[in-house]
């Protein structure tokens, strides 16, 4: 997929696209299709035998002296024209249950295809598209998919075999009346080209709107905290509502384009029964058309008008179709740009835990200065690595690296001598235990989230990390204990109760690299210092990479990193970097009051 200007090019435009994903129901759609022209064409047989018994049995002097010899044919005309009804009925039924059947199945794939598509995603898309945006592409704009398959295409359909039949149909009967009604057909036509060319773009607006006004909604119910502390539910709301009327007076400019244009569409279908009035009639009079002909023509003159009448709606939501399916699309071709190697390194299950940066420099890509510079150093199996510095300094770019949340741009990381990108990614990432100081915790129970990375732990496991993290002690004194359910993102608990059981969460998949960033910050003092206690004496065997504020945190650490604008300034032991007297000695003097 490439994306020239604004514009996306896609390997399959959006029919095909539709098409690929129907593998499966294409039989049942086709036929559906099918289904449609059929009982369209049977729309014909109500109005033809009605022409016959009228002409045969209602009209003429010898109208009664043929019902009398020709009775048993008035008869089976009648229970032709009952017997085609019920079975254009059935017709109908069923294939308004094959169109569904298929919309739906379309509509569970592509979801299920975006999701996945979703998590694969780096962290480069993560920061590309806005929650709101993603939410709106998989429900709103799916929906009108799924409105095009079950309904814009049926009625598309059912509008060309309608007007077909019908006019070769009135072609043969009378060609001179069929010419006359058909001539309305170019204007209309016309008129909804026309249409089309202006509410295109206004469609496109209105889901880029839809987008928005989803986006802030979901910041400001997940931020509701934030929201609260600061006293900003008024302004929230005068937001939400200016993006609401922004969204809704979008939605009355595309509506007023329709409005513009439907009258003349109305005007010219209700024309069609003056036509057949007045010329009509004159053909009857000159004896150029019978009454059978009149009564076929009037009892079918609606359809043609009808499907030009729908003209409109069908074009308004083929329209909606397209700028909901360009974003749908854009999700569903995009592609990571963190990916496995089509040769990847032959690794053991459980690595022995080294890590290497060489020579290491990043950037962002909507950056305009590197975030890290030239970072060298080496963690051995079990060593701990703490990494101290001021906010901004590049601690968390660099541990991102590790389990290829983003690629380095200059340089090589390495896992036991082995490039991270030589690596298979789900392997790599199943050695790697991390917990973040934002911790995201999810509406699950408490057992269910220290369990997340292994969902056939234990519950004699769960209480071992739980312990590790010093979380057991407040959970057991839950209502429920480990089966509490925990709100969203947490709600209930509090920063040091999310930290342990995030701590407790990447323990439990016995990980080769422990990665702690800022891990144990909400906790108090005694706490952090079970904590590491519990974190030396693991019964498996562990690289750890710490980026710590505290000393306290980082004092007994194999090798401390002082990193300071992107760069390495100090490295050495506690004892080492206090003889130095830089950075790290004066962070001692300040934590310890001297």
């Amino acid at each position: 997929m490439k994306m020239y200007g604004r514009k996306w090019k896609f390997p399959r435009t959006r029919l095909e696209w539709l098409w690929d994903n129907m593998e499966g129901y294409r039989l049942i759609y086709v036929i559906s299709i099918l289904g449609t022209v059929a009982y369209n064409m049977m729309q014909l047989t109500v109005p033809f035998f009605s022409s016959q018994i009228v002409d045969k049995f209602l009209t003429g002097p010898e109208a009664r002296v043929y019902f009398n010899e020709h009775s048993e044919e008035f008869y089976r005309l009648l229970i032709m024209m009952i017997a085609f009804t019920i079975l254009r009925c059935f017709i109908v039924y069923i294939d308004c249950y094959g169109y569904e059947k298929v919309s739906q199945g379309v509509l569970f794939r592509i979801r299920n295809y975006l999701y996945d598509k979703i998590q694969r995603q780096d962290m480069k898309f993560y920061s590309t598209y806005r929650t709101g945006d993603l939410m709106t592409r998989v429900t709103g704009d799916l929906d009108a998919v799924r409105h095009m398959v079950a309904w814009v295409i049926r009625m598309v359909v059912e509008a060309i075999s309608l007007i077909t039949a019908v006019g070769i149909y009135f072609l043969f009967m009378n060609w001179k009346m069929a010419l006359c009604l058909l001539a309305v057909a170019p204007v209309i036509f016309i008129v909804i080209i026309k249409f089309k060319t202006e509410v295109a773009p206004m469609h496109a607006l209105l889901r880029e709107k839809l987008a928005a006004m989803n986006t802030i909604a979901q910041e400001n119910i997940s931020g509701n905290r934030v929201v609260k502390a600061f006293a900003r539910e008024d302004y929230e709301i005068e937001q939400f509502d200016k993006c609401n009327k922004d969204y809704r007076d979008t939605n009355k400019k595309t509506a007023n384009i329709w409005i513009k244009y439907f009258p003349i569409v109305e005007t010219f279908a209700n024309l069609l029964p003056v036509i057949l009035l007045l010329i009509g009639g004159l053909f009857l009079i000159n004896s150029e058309m019978t009454m059978g002909e009149y009564v076929a023509f009037s009892g079918l003159i609606w359809a043609i008008a009808n499907p030009m009448r729908q003209l409109g709606n069908v074009m308004n939501e083929f329209q909606r179709f397209s700028a909901a399916a360009v974003k749908v699309m854009e999700i569903y071709y995009s592609e990571p740009e963190i990916v496995d190697k089509e040769y990847t390194a032959l690794m053991p299950n459980r690595f022995d835990g080294k890590v290497e940066f060489k020579d290491v420099s990043f950037m962002y890509t909507d950056g305009k200065l590197p975030v890290l510079k030239h970072i060298s150093f080496t963690a051995m199996p079990g060593q701990t690595i703490a990494i101290m510095g001021e906010t901004g300094c590049g601690k968390t770019s660099l541990i991102h690296l590790i389990p290829r949340f983003y690629e380095p741009t200059e340089g090589q990381v390495l896992i036991d001598g082995v490039n991270v990108q030589d690596i298979k990614l789900m392997q790599l990432r199943k050695n790697i235990g991390l917990a973040t100081q934002d911790v995201l915790l999810y509406s699950d129970t408490i057992d269910g989230n220290i369990a997340y990375g292994d969902q056939f732990l234990s519950k004699e496991d769960v209480l071992k990390y739980a312990k590790y993290s010093q979380a057991s002690d407040f959970i057991a004194k839950m209502p429920e204990g480990y089966e509490t359910i925990v709100g969203e993102r947490g709600v209930g608990l509090s920063g040091g109760q999310k930290q342990r059981i995030s701590l407790a969460r990447a323990l439990a998949v016995r990980p080769s690299i422990l990665i702690l960033d800022d891990t144990t910050s909400a906790v108090d003092l005694e706490t952090e210092k079970a904590i590491q206690e519990n974190l030396d004496s693991l019964d498996f065997k562990c690289t750890k990479i710490i980026i710590a504020q505290r000393i306290s945190t980082t004092k007994n650490a194999d090798q401390i990193l002082i990193m300071q604008h992107g760069e390495i300034t100090e490295r050495g032991t506690h004892e080492e970097l206090i003889k130095k007297g830089g950075y790290y000695a004066d962070l001692v003097k300040l934590q310890m009051g001297a």
